[in-house]
């Protein structure tokens, strides 16, 4: 208990350095998630939702948050992140709104879309009437964290009835440097869709190779009746670092929510992903893919809560693992004795490309309906040496064929993106890492 309290100073220290100003009732929301983490701590392997991800390595770091005079980066560093020339973007560094690296000209009548903490003085009946709504940090301390410390962050609001033509791209930069010392960000994202609205909106997060630092992020979700909201989330960020994210989303009546998650950075990585239906004909989409190498671990928890009647839910998440590296996959889906008429399914896949690599996984339903349809598989298991044989019997190598095998295993979720410039971007990262990866298992 010593070794813990001791752990927890620099993070209590800087808790009471947290950002002041504001609405009072902002400023509450920040008092209530300082005294959260302060009575939580940090979360042990004995927790269950923490059992297989010792977060050690975090807790011991004395990461310090990022100052207001630290938000610097500039139009060529940017560019290599960018995905389309055409998208409108909003670019966050080192937890900051930057407006002179973001472009939102030509938006539709009453989109507004920029910095959280603008936007608190610019728009504060809406988001006083969401933030802090769903993320729960009465039971999670980054989230509580992040509640504590975040001064700004990413808004976005789409009135009832509008059409967003080009993706929106939310780019979260970290220009941590390897002498610049140990660094959190803990940035908030939140995203209000009307209804009858449509958007497809890709958060990334992004930072130099060879810098260790800490993202904290939580992105709040709303998406009203009717509407289409297409989310893509690209975890890319320094193999050094830690980066701990949630999502919380709740979809209304008729909503269509889908959120596509790709995990290709990063030392120890913890996505946590949950929707709530809540209301009849809600219809849910939550994707994964995630590659790791070394001794990386990768933790995706999801959790699906069915509310309301005739609401369906699809799940596919996919990992690719080699070296040491570890996974931890947890999807739940929860269907409420209301929701009846429930269609929900769930599969989790994992491909080992070595001995060494492994992954943890666990799949939960928990149902209390009686009329509803609920199914979920998991499958791990190495590369499939009869297809290789196949495969080689009609003229390639083995090299080809094993290459062939897994960009089919990764094809099958990044078919799935609808924005085709993040699609083309995410297949070439993902390739040069797997091109890097099998060429050091050949010449081991």
């Amino acid at each position: 208990m010593t070794q813990i309290a001791e752990k927890l100073q620099p993070w209590l220290a800087a808790i009471e350095q947290r950002p002041q100003g504001g609405p009072r009732w902002l400023q509450d929301l920040r008092d209530r998630g300082a005294s959260r983490f302060t009575a939580l701590g940090f979360p042990t392997v004995r927790d269950e939702d923490w059992r297989f991800t010792n977060i050690a390595p975090i807790a011991a770091a004395e990461f310090r948050p990022t100052g207001a005079d630290a938000a610097r980066a500039t139009e060529d560093e940017l560019a290599g992140y960018l995905y389309s020339d055409a998208a409108h973007r909003i670019v966050v560094v080192n937890g900051r709104f930057v407006p002179e690296l973001s472009r939102a000209h030509g938006l539709p009548t009453g989109v507004r879309v920029g910095s959280l903490a603008a936007a608190v003085t610019e728009q504060p009946d809406v988001v006083q009437r969401y933030l802090g709504q769903l993320a729960d940090f009465g039971t999670k301390a980054f989230t509580a964290l992040n509640t504590a410390l975040a001064a700004d962050g990413a808004y976005v609001y789409v009135p009832d009835g509008v059409v967003l033509e080009q993706p929106l791209h939310l780019l979260f930069v970290t220009t941590a440097s390897p002498t610049s010392g140990p660094i959190m960000t803990n940035v908030r994202t939140l995203i209000v869709a009307g209804d009858r609205s449509q958007s497809r909106i890709v958060e990334t997060y992004v930072g130099p190779g060879g810098s260790a630092y800490f993202t904290n992020a939580v992105t709040e979700i709303f998406a009203g009746e009717g509407s289409v909201v297409d989310h893509y989330k690209v975890q890319q960020e320094s193999v050094d670092a830690f980066h701990v994210g949630s999502m919380q989303v709740h979809a209304a009546r008729s909503a269509n929510f889908s959120s596509h998650s790709f995990s290709l950075g990063g030392k120890l990585v913890r996505n946590d992903a949950s929707a709530l239906l809540d209301g009849e004909g809600a219809e849910c989409t939550l994707n994964g893919l995630y590659l790791a190498d070394g001794d990386r671990l990768v933790d995706n928890h999801t959790s699906i809560d069915h509310a309301k009647a005739h609401c369906p839910s699809h799940e596919i998440y996919k990992g690719i693992l080699g070296g040491k590296a570890r996974a931890v996959f947890n999807g739940k889906i929860i269907v409420r004795q209301d929701a009846q008429k429930t269609d929900a399914k769930q599969t989790n896949r994992a491909l080992l490309l070595s001995d060494n690599a492994s992954i943890n996984t666990k799949p939960q339903l928990e149902i209390f309906a009686d009329d509803v349809k609920c199914t979920h598989g998991a499958a791990i298991g190495q590369l499939d040496e009869d297809a290789i044989f196949y495969l080689r019997a009609r003229g390639l190598t083995y090299f080809e064929a094993r290459d062939m095998l897994i960009h089919a295993f990764a094809g099958d979720i990044l078919d799935r993106v609808k924005v085709e410039p993040l699609r083309v971007a995410l297949e070439g990262e993902l390739y040069a890492q797997l091109a890097k990866d099998l060429a050091e298992i050949d010449a081991a």
